[in-house]
């Protein structure tokens, strides 16, 4: 696991380079969803007050309880605000001092309100409506229930008629970071890539740069629907640094798909399970964050560190994708796979106990924190 001596090594290096970050961009799509941010209510005690349901396990028994019958439930708004892997990731790129362009599903021919905030802080450019999506948190995770049929006009027609292709080329062809994620609830996400690969790859020049994937829970996809997600995944390795991310849940889902499975639920068998689904993937690296620790796998060789750990989160609902955003982060900055996993767990840890994307000096004080309290 991660040293005093790595910890404090990470922040200075993340501080040392802040200048440089400012000079970075990112190009980040495809999705966009508003996000309310609601608690089950358990007892009212008055208009005011309630205690909430606090774990899944207690809603699934109400839930069955109430078979054959029927039940009422009700949800308590804590806040809406942006949601979707891409916005939330992309706004976090953003607080670190990043040049972002976002190009997604923020309101269509006018931006959603919640989204004004973000426009602020980085170019965006919508091709449709957003989604919704109602989160359930509880302290031991959280239920997403979405709507999203406006998902389906994330087509490569569509990006070219209300984007422009030329555009679209320069962002993709330019940026220091390129993200893709949420594949699971885009219905031609893989059309679009396949469309990619094979009109804009080959026109590429320049160094090669970082090109980061999150297919974002994709139990509800076919195992043929995966598979060739992952194969054209693999073929961007040619021309860019491919990461995939993937939670511990995505993972075991990425597993079946080559007939693997992790053989006990420690860290060191994640770590061996990883190594083995890594060498069936044909991208540079791969990422893993369980909600404690994360790992991430280049050519064979794994880096393991634990987050800050956090009893009673503010917020669950976006952890992952601050998790990505702070790993691509170390590695735009050169960072070894280490230290990258450092900064996105620290990345998550920061916003799961604020509710608000952290800063790289906020970033470096919350490993400084952790050196100083060990």
């Amino acid at each position: 696991m991660i040293t005093q001596e790595v910890r404090a090594q990470c922040a200075q290096k993340l501080l040392a380079q802040q200048e440089r970050v400012m000079h970075m961009s990112a190009f980040v799509g495809l999705d966009g969803f508003v996000d309310e941010i609601l608690h089950v209510v358990d007892k009212r005690e008055s208009a005011e007050v309630y205690q909430r349901l606090t774990t899944i396990d207690q809603l699934a028994a109400r839930l069955a309880a109430a078979a054959g019958k029927s039940t009422n439930v009700e949800l308590v708004n804590q806040i809406t605000k942006l949601g979707g892997n891409g916005p939330i990731m992309a706004n976090a790129l953003a607080a670190f001092g990043l040049k972002v362009t976002y190009l997604g599903l923020l309101g269509y021919p006018n931006l959603h309100p919640v989204f004004h905030g973000f426009a602020q802080r980085a170019e965006v450019h919508s091709i449709a409506e957003p989604g919704t999506t109602d989160a359930l948190e509880f302290e031991d995770g959280k239920i997403m229930i979405g709507k999203q049929a406006s998902l389906k006009e994330v087509t490569w027609a569509n990006i070219q008629a209300r984007f422009g292709r030329d555009r679209f080329a320069e962002k993709f062809g330019g940026s220091d970071l390129v993200g893709f994620v949420n594949w699971t609830m885009i219905p031609y996400m893989s059309d679009v890539w396949a469309s990619i690969l094979q009109e804009i790859c080959p026109a590429l020049k320049g160094p090669r740069r970082a090109l980061f994937f999150d297919l974002a829970d994709p139990e509800k996809r076919t195992r043929e629907d995966i598979a060739r997600a992952l194969d054209l995944i693999g073929r961007f390795e040619e021309y860019f640094d491919v990461i995939l991310g993937l939670n511990e849940k995505e993972a075991h889902a990425i597993g079946e798909v080559f007939g693997l499975q992790p053989a006990g639920a420690t860290p060191e068998a994640l770590m061996d399970f990883g190594l083995l689904l890594a060498q069936r993937l044909k991208a540079g690296t791969l990422v893993i964050h369980p909600v404690a620790y994360a790992l991430a796998i280049s050519q064979g060789n794994a880096a393991m560190a634990q987050g800050p750990f956090t009893p009673k989160p503010l917020i669950t609902t976006g952890a992952g994708d601050h998790f990505n955003s702070g790993f691509c982060l170390g590695r735009l900055l050169g960072l070894n796979n280490q230290m990258s996993v450092l900064t996105g767990v620290t990345t998550s840890g920061y916003y799961v106990r604020t509710a608000h994307s952290p800063s790289i000096p906020q970033i470096a004080a919350t490993m400084q924190e952790s050196v100083d309290h060990s």
